[in-house]
């Protein structure tokens, strides 16, 4: 398997549509902050087979005393740089490089310690890292391989911004192995590559915020992949390829030391992975513990989820960093150090903050060494059983169920859980895909996930289906087909195996990024002839015609074509089935959406026309997160920020064509002259998009729709089945699946409100949706029930949305059911 690393060339279409946001790049920057900044260029990338030392001075920014994390005593921003300088300056065995920055424009930094390597070990380490996935069965025959190869172990420290100690642990490290003497230490950097990113969330750090610079939780992004940072951590993990990693988190006391209750993660090789996960968790434990920080100190003893809870710290869903990245064969941990220092306890006296600190930070570097210990330890069974991941994948293998009784009776029938791989995905092109640009973007993230992808160029029958050159195919008999099933594959269904999920539980860009996948069973043959791609075209249509064109709507990018063509002053339309009108006199404008988006238009109908759409269509207020807002973007649409505190101080919307409500802004907390400027909004034909029950309470407020919104389980999520009206303008485009978070569907509904999309009569694909205790909300109650309704009223029009299709700016296939109800709503004000 050809080995991708750092940023790929892209083709002319595709790095278009990624600089303008469409592919999870983001369309506009956050807020820089105080002081200038000196960033650095990002020259070199781990992995790319240049040889440590790589001494390149960090830029080194301003003094900035506002810095959150100087009260509890802990190391600035600004002070990062200069204490790796001075490392690099007295030691060849320090590296520290910028991967990216930040939307603040600050630099996210990774830090390497290692023996100083010529550049033939330089390129012998990089050899032997593609050998061990390229061809993982002679990998595991050489013999020389474990002597020859620097184990590589990772470290994560700061991705949540105001949880600060893993940072300063990370930096008393480096300081310490610059310089130590200890032939133990001398040793492992002679064998091995240790990676640190020293904060992940310089922006979150400097602001005391949990969140980056965009409002996102990092430890929530890794199979989406829309922030800089997440994207750079992301590709640091797959260039490095870790047989080790921590994740290090505050503040859980006694100290949280993973392994996991379960659910644990079906695409992991957990027999291999716990086999060592649950020793180096003990190992941690007692150096943690032989610090001897005891109750007298607040601190309690170290916890281990996998022995001491029943459930609700899972590993099941691939969000989280080391869970992440554990499908590339990683034995992974989050690390919660105990005591608090930030929200409420921030405002503690500066002398308990420092206390604090300074027992997190001991424990933090604590559990770092004693897991370079177990690397030193067991280096060779470590290394065999990550290459072992590898060689089943390749092999096509089952999985080997891990071994009940196992750790004196710790795992039990409850952990076991696997799947069964299917022989491989077809992801088709032409008449037979719903979305060029879906596919583009899904197969670039399969790759950018390190996933390998071939492209047909031949037709081919697969179980007894054609498919025409050019289709993409993920042959599962591959190493990292727990990565490709993580992303391809439906998902499981596990509400009747546990009843408490730390997150979510079900996801599919297979079902939810907008592109038709199709599986071939394991069993059948996979005769095909094609090459291994590391790029993608997109691939659009402009055909003849003399009655203009129309934009299916049915994507992301459709909307982004939508954007541009109404911002270059194209006359548009909207159909009465939600599709977009271009007229004929504006080839050149066809052309361009199509060269820069990768867009299918059709030919319209003869004689077709629909409502005008007005420029202003670009601009919403949105009243929700701030993913939802980062989603608007990827679609190019302007989102204004609204909320009950900004129309209470005076915001105009006459400027707005819709507003989106989905949290933010309630009624009942805003003052006359905020009522009178929303019931003005509606009454002058401004569209509502209301989501969940908040949008839905604003809309029965305003009068603009009837209907009462039924909560399911609160914490119920997943992917669900759904059945689109297709004569709807909302939801004739949809896919036939969506994502929920705490469901809401709708009942008593009003004259003419028309039901655009119901749950399926069997909703739940894959996650956890149960009923309450006393047997309320299940899916059962929802199944058939409106999930998108919508009403066209003498003055305004609106459209309630009980799912998630903006969850986390994540699926990305629903966003365009929110973009045309935005249309829809805002046509003719």
């Amino acid at each position: 398997m050809p080995r991708r690393t750092g940023t790929r060339a892209l083709t002319g279409a595709l790095a278009l549509a990624m600089s303008a946001g469409l592919l999870g790049v983001p369309a506009t920057a956050g807020a820089a902050p105080s002081g200038e900044v000196v960033t650095a260029p990002v020259t070199t990338h781990p992995g790319d087979g240049t040889p440590y030392s790589r001494q390149e001075p960090l830029p080194e920014p301003p003094v900035d005393d506002t810095d959150a994390a100087l009260k509890p005593g802990l190391t600035a921003y600004h002070d990062v740089s200069r204490r790796l300088n001075a490392a690099m300056a007295g030691s060849d065995r320090v590296s520290a490089e910028v991967i990216t920055q930040t939307g603040g424009g600050r630099d996210v930094v990774l830090v390497t310690l290692t023996a100083p390597e010529t550049r033939g070990q330089a390129r012998q380490q990089e050899r032997l890292r593609d050998l061990i996935t390229d061809d993982p069965a002679r990998a595991a025959r050489d013999r020389q391989l474990g002597q020859r190869y620097k184990l590589p172990v990772f470290v994560n420290a700061n991705i949540h911004g105001n949880e600060f100690e893993g940072t300063d642990a990370a930096l008393r490290l480096v300081e310490d192995y610059a310089t130590s003497e200890d032939p133990q230490v001398v040793d492992l950097l002679e064998r091995s590559r240790i990676h640190l990113v020293v904060t992940m969330n310089p922006d979150g750090r400097h602001g005391n915020t949990r969140r980056n610079s965009a409002g996102f939780d990092l430890n929530r992004d890794f199979v989406t992949a829309t922030q800089p940072e997440t994207i750079a951590v992301r590709d640091a993990l797959i260039a490095t390829q870790p047989a080790l990693m921590l994740d290090l988190h505050g503040y859980v006391n006694g100290t949280l030391v993973e392994p996991t209750t379960p659910p644990h993660g079906e695409n992991y090789e957990y027999d291999l992975f716990i086999e060592h996960a649950y020793p180096n968790g003990l190992g941690m434990e007692e150096a943690i513990n032989g610090l001897g920080y005891d109750a007298d100190d607040g601190v309690e003893p170290v916890q281990v989820p996998l022995r001491d809870w029943d459930e609700g710290w899972d590993d099941w869903p691939p969000i989280f960093t080391p869970q992440y990245a554990a499908l590339h064969g990683a034995v992974a941990h989050t690390i919660e150090v105990p005591l608090r220092v930030n929200n409420s306890s921030y405002d503690l006296p500066v002398e308990e903050l420092e206390r604090r600190s300074r027992i997190n930070t001991d424990i933090a570097h604590a559990a770092v060494t004693a897991t370079l210990e177990y690397a030193v330890t067991h280096r060779d069974e470590l290394l065999a059983d990550h290459i072992e991941i590898f060689r089943r994948g390749e092999a096509g293998e089952p999985q080997t169920p891990v071994e009940e009784g196992l750790f004196d009776g710790v795992i039990g029938p409850e952990d076991v859980y696997t799947t069964t791989y299917p022989r491989a995905y077809v992801i088709p092109v032409g008449d037979q895909q719903r979305s060029a640009p879906a596919t583009a973007r899904l197969v670039e993230h399969l790759l950018a996930n390190d996933v390998e992808v071939t492209r047909l160029t031949r037709s081919a029958t697969l179980s007894g289906r054609s498919y025409p050159a050019g289709s993409y195919v993920v042959d599962m008999h591959q190493a990292k087909r727990g990565m490709a099933n993580t992303l391809l594959g439906r998902g499981t269904d596990i509400s009747d195996r546990v009843d408490a999920m730390y997150d979510i539980s079900g996801w599919s860009h297979g079902l939810l990024w907008g592109a038709d996948v199709l599986t071939v069973p394991e069993g059948d043959p996979l005769r095909i002839r094609g090459r291994v791609v590391d790029e993608v075209d997109l691939e659009g249509s402009l055909p003849r015609s003399r009655s203009g064109w129309t934009l299916p709507m049915t994507d992301p990018a459709d909307v982004q074509a939508v954007s541009l063509l109404l911002e270059q002053g194209v006359p548009l339309e909207l159909l009465e089935d939600g599709r977009v009108l271009v007229p004929r006199g504006y080839p050149w404008a066809a052309g361009n959406a199509v060269r820069r988006f990768g867009v299918e238009l059709d030919a319209a109908p003869r004689r077709a026309s629909g409502e005008p759409l007005d420029p202003s269509a670009r601009t919403v207020g949105v009243a929700g997160s701030a993913e939802e807002r980062w989603a608007f973007g990827e679609m190019g649409l302007t989102a204004h920020e609204v909320s009950t505190e900004s129309l209470n101080d005076g915001m105009d919307l006459t400027e707005l064509d819709a507003l989106y409500v989905s949290s933010g802004l309630a009624w009942d907390d805003l003052d006359e002259e905020a009522r009178a400027e929303l019931r003005d909004f509606v009454a002058e034909g401004g569209g509502l998009v209301g989501r969940g029950v908040a949008g839905t309470s604003l809309a029965n407020s305003l009068g603009v729709i009837e209907a009462t919104p039924v909560r399911g389980r609160g914490d119920a999520n997943g992917v669900v089945r759904v059945d689109n009206d297709q004569e709807s303008p909302v939801a004739s485009g949809a896919t036939p699946h969506t994502f929920v978070y705490s469901p809401v569907w709708f009942s008593d509904l009003g004259d003419d409100v028309r039901v655009d999309q119901r749950l399926g009569a069997d909703p739940v694909v894959s996650g956890h949706w149960r009923p309450t205790p006393s047997g309320e909300g299940g899916p059962e109650a929802g199944a058939g029930q409106p999930l998108a309704i919508s009403h066209d009223g003498e003055d305004s029009r609106a459209v309630l949305l009980g799912s998630e299709p903006l969850f986390r700016a994540h699926p990305k296939g629903q966003f365009a059911l929110v973009a045309r109800a935005v249309l829809w709503t805002g046509a003719g004000r």
